[in-house]
């Protein structure tokens, strides 16, 4: 039997019984093998040993909720390729922003048409097979190799480079990759070598760096953009890291693509 032949398997990541029952008569009317997880970090560490061909992901439950699920699913090498449909009682702009935002395929708001959902999955795992790039099963054994801390310090640096202007405090942050903020400081230190302000720091300049030199945004707009309070505390960090002010960096490159004579 050929992998395009064989019945897909969907994971279904839900805290309420009633749901699961209900997707699970649903699925199992259909082509696929269906397993269940009843909180995020159950469906993470299911999804991690089992490679199911699509998650279907609640966004509220209990110890860990799917918005950080899905951020570590995306972190993780074994399991980035994985789509994700979000599912949410809530029909909230600011939900579905987010849910598609970190990675999730699709947002399907309860109480949903079964019709629907059984489309949408279908749609979604056509598009991942033709999507898939060909690689080497894993051994028996390997599918948990990719480094805990790893994955966890990857979905940080994400979560940060999505929402420099807006970025929530060390808790919130450590909170939102599935961890608490001492051991974030201390894996991502082990990790990349710097704290994760430094690492904020940096990924701000860089970013303003390439908005200096690839855009014509002013300056102060760069700024707030980036996180900064305002362009004169973008203008000091800028210097001390690279020697010269936003004006005056962006005045040289601009100056070098002028043809000169």
């Amino acid at each position: 039997m050929t992998a395009s032949d064989r019945q897909p398997s969907i994971l279904i990541v839900d805290d309420s019984a009633f749901e699961q029952r209900m997707l699970v008569d649903l699925l199992s009317e259909l082509p696929y093998k269906v397993s269940v997880a009843v909180n995020g970090l159950q469906g993470y560490q299911l999804a991690l040993a089992q490679h199911p061909d699509l998650i279907l992901l609640d966004v509220r439950m209990p110890n860990m909720d799917g918005y950080t699920a899905c951020r570590l699913l995306k972190a993780n090498p074994v399991t980035e390729d994985i789509p994700i449909i979000f599912l949410s009682g809530a029909d909230a702009d600011e939900e579905r922003i987010m849910g598609l935002s970190i990675g999730g395929v699709d947002f399907v708001t309860k109480p949903f048409s079964p019709g629907e959902l059984a489309a949408r999955i279908q749609v979604h795992l056509k598009l991942a097979r033709r999507a898939s790039r060909p690689r080497a099963a894993a051994p028996p054994g390997e599918a948990h190799e990719a480094d805990p801390d790893a994955v966890i310090v990857n979905a940080a640096k994400r979560l940060i480079a999505d929402n420099l202007s807006t970025l929530p405090g060390l808790a919130d942050i450590a909170r939102s990759v599935g961890t608490y903020r001492e051991k974030l400081s201390h894996v991502f230190r082990e990790q990349t070598g710097m704290t994760v302000f430094a690492f904020i720091r940096e990924t701000r300049i860089r970013r303003g760096e390439a908005l200096l030199k690839d855009t014509d945004i002013d300056v102060q707009d760069i700024a707030l953009m980036i996180g900064f309070n305002n362009a004169g505390n973008f203008a000091t960090a800028f210097r001390e890291r690279l020697g010269v002010t936003p004006s005056a960096f962006r005045q040289a490159i601009q100056h070098k693509k002028t043809p000169h004579g």
